[in-house]
């Protein structure tokens, strides 16, 4: 559960830092490529720990 908020929040700073960058126009555009590919991988690590979480119910 621990590194499960610890993703959250990077996934978080990441959209933030993200977000920033292209408003000021500061970043270059291969840094802003490589945060959003490091927070679509955050992404599928999250959905992949809460899969797990989340108990199987067969119908």
């Amino acid at each position: 559960m621990r590194r499960l908020e610890l993703l959250r929040v990077e996934h978080r700073d990441l959209d933030s830092a993200i977000a920033v960058l292209m408003e000021l126009g500061a970043g270059d555009q291969m840094q802003i490529a490589r945060f959003k590919k490091r927070k679509l991988r955050l992404r599928d690590e999250i959905a992949q720990l809460e899969d797990g979480l989340v108990p199987d119910i067969i119908a």
